[in-house]
């Protein structure tokens, strides 16, 4: 068959240049990959076989093989799975299009610590490629089940690589590398060793359901060859028990399936028993991946039946808001002869899906309790991800509320549970008050917050967009109402003065004239003008009527492309602020009122700026600041 040469991806030619002359503190992670690969292959090869029966593939004796070849310097990493075809050859080895090549490249220039450097390969999807940093050449040998004809991929590294069509080739794939020269002092080991070979695949791949087996040297003086050595102890750190799994070993599976190469910050076991039995080996990651907000983020854990893989990311397992969650889930019990949809839909799926949930909160909850450090360390990576659910999952939103906690006026940095607030809320307070805003910062200087700041009453500061949401579909707490300082009438004298009732009217028939004069200047922007029980210092704020969306949140909802009508306003007046009283005082007594109706606007303007927002006509604003500035000179 004739062979023919390519190029690579300019991306790919880059990336092999930097696998090849970067120096890596571990060159050992090309097997994990190598063997990974191979893993996958069988695993595919095992599923499409149920799928079809047809298939014309020997799954007999799947198996992962390693041969070394100490003459010619070689390490071939073999199995009998899914195999590619001439096509698939091209388009997977080829180029690495799908990959996040641009930010792996960017990452690996970077990269200053060598752990970080060895995480990366995994990282990417660009395993295969790690072969080169031990290599001068790799030669790939492969064929697909089913089809008559394999094919030979073979390169240097140095920017082509040949393609031929052969007839001999066996099912499955093959790896061959031929090695470079041992160089101890770079970290680059004799890997026609057979003792290297069992500690890397004992390190990385012990965990690998498939047999791994070693071929030994022939011995004797008949040349013959005694029986491989299977390297791996194939059964799963899920099925061991406690005792028997080392932490490293736990943390070696969570940095293969989660392509991380950090520890885990926590690792959950589950096991159940009975009618329907299955075991889950879970992990929280130490830190939230750089796309866990974006629409392409994989999430969800793989499932295995009966230690046969089934799905990479099952995301019926586990809700949205836990889909930073990794780990594997191994059950004994479910079909195999039913489409990857209406597995997600079967019972057991749902019954594994609700203990999954309550054992990672009542996890969370347990850390929450025996170790502030570490609680604080994944509400600060995964808090905001995880209050989604206090929308989306009413069953267990109690088991949220218990583990989630707020920035509040209480501390400048230690956060507040629920509970602890209300344990200290003063006497007569009914209410659990809440402002949202982009910062600690711009919430701690609105003027909604000046009576309660005055009062020395507590108020939660949320930042996150999905504290909008979830404020108000939760309503609240231990009987409880959560209340925006933002929203509604808010009257702190009623209960803290006697008489203040009395001084309110009187205050209101002093200002009737003036707030009804402004509500009718202003009525294409507000709904209504009244006096203030919130404000100390600032004359005026805007807030929204009870149950009228706030304007963060029409903004939200327009942004997913939810069109919603804008709802009007609510001027409040501080009738102890002398500009006020001045306002008002100038209203009695004039009759021109050209002049007060642009200090009326200019009056909303600045109270819908002092709320983070922007005026409505942004040069008008500055063309009536200016006049008023002028004449004041």
């Amino acid at each position: 068959m004739p062979t023919e040469t390519f190029e690579f991806q300019v991306e790919a030619r880059q990336l092999l240049q930097l696998m090849i002359h970067s120096v890596y503190s571990n060159k050992d992670v090309f097997l994990r990959e190598l063997v990974s690969n191979a893993s996958d292959a069988l695993d595919k090869l095992r599923l499409e076989k149920l799928w079809d029966d047809s298939l014309d593939a020997d799954v007999s004796d799947l198996h992962i093989e390693i041969d070394i070849d100490k003459d010619a310097r070689t390490l071939t990493v073999r199995d009998n799975g899914i195999g590619m075809s001439y096509e698939e050859v091209g388009q997977l080895i080829g180029t690495i299009a799908n990959s996040g090549t641009a930010k792996f490249l960017q990452e690996l220039r970077e990269a200053k610590d060598k752990a970080g450097e060895d995480g990366l390969i995994g990282q990417f999807g660009v395993g295969f490629y790690s072969g080169f940093m031990v290599a001068d050449e790799v030669t790939l040998l492969t064929r697909r089940a089913g089809e008559g004809q394999g094919t030979r991929w073979s390169s240097r590294g140095e920017g082509t690589y040949t393609l031929e069509k052969v007839d001999d080739a066996p099912q499955g794939t093959s790896v061959t590398l031929h090695l470079k020269p041992a160089d101890p002092e770079n970290q680059l080991h004799d890997y026609t060793s057979p003792w290297k070979i069992r500690e890397i695949i004992k390190r990385y791949s012990d965990f690998i359901t498939w047999p791994i087996r070693m071929v030994p040297e022939k011995s004797g003086d008949d040349g013959a060859t005694p029986e491989p050595e299977t390297l791996n102890s194939m059964k799963a750190l899920w099925a061991r028990p406690r005792d028997e799994v080392s932490d490293d070993e736990y943390h070696e599976l969570y940095k293969h399936i989660g392509h991380d190469w950090r520890d885990p910050l926590e690792t959950i076991r589950l096991q159940a028993e009975g009618t329907f039995e299955y075991q889950a080996l879970l992990f929280l990651p130490a830190h939230a991946p750089h796309d866990l907000f974006t629409r392409d983020f994989k999430r969800g854990v793989q499932l295995y039946v009966k230690r046969v893989f089934i799905m990479d990311d099952c995301e019926a397992l586990l809700p949205p808001y836990l889909r930073f969650v990794k780990g594997v889930v191994d059950a004994a019990d479910l079909s195999l002869n039913v489409s990857r949809e209406i597995l997600q839909q079967d019972r057991h799926i749902e019954m594994m899906r609700r203990r999954l949930t309550k054992k990672v909160l009542s996890t969370v909850k347990e850390m929450m309790t025996k170790d502030q450090e570490r609680y604080g360390t994944f509400w600060r990576e995964f808090g905001t991800v995880l209050k989604e659910g206090l929308v989306t999952d009413a069953e267990n939103r109690d088991a949220i509320l218990a583990v989630a906690s707020f920035a509040s006026t209480h501390h400048d940095t230690e956060p507040t549970t629920l509970k602890q607030y209300v344990e200290r809320m003063k006497d007569g307070q009914e209410d659990i008050y809440y402002l949202t805003g982009e910062s600690r910062q711009s919430i701690e200087n609105s003027p909604h917050m000046e009576a309660f700041r005055e009062r020395g009453i507590e108020v939660l500061l949320l930042t996150d967009p999905v504290d909008e949401v979830w404020a108000d579909a939760v309503g609240e707490y231990e009987g409880k109402k959560l209340r925006s300082v933002a929203k509604g009438q808010i009257d702190l004298d009623a209960k803290d003065e006697d008489g203040a009732d009395e001084d309110r009217e009187k205050q209101t028939e002093e200002y009737s004239g003036l707030l009804g004069w402004m509500k009718e200047r202003l009525d294409e922007d507000i709904k209504d003008v009244r006096l203030s029980s919130r404000l100390t210092v600032s004359p005026a704020c805007v807030v929204s009527d009870a149950h009228d969306l706030t304007p963060a949140l029409e903004n939200m909802y327009r942004a997913m492309g939810q069109e919603v009508p804008r709802a009007k306003r609510i001027l409040e007046l501080n009738p102890d602020h002398q500009l006020v009283k001045g306002l008002n005082q100038a209203y009695k007594e004039r009759e021109d009122r050209t002049e007060l109706a642009e200090t009326a606007e200019l009056l909303y303007s600045l109270a819908v700026l002092a709320e983070g927002g922007q005026p409505k006509e942004p040069a008008r604003f500055v063309k009536l600041m200016a006049d008023r500035l002028e004449r004041s000179l």
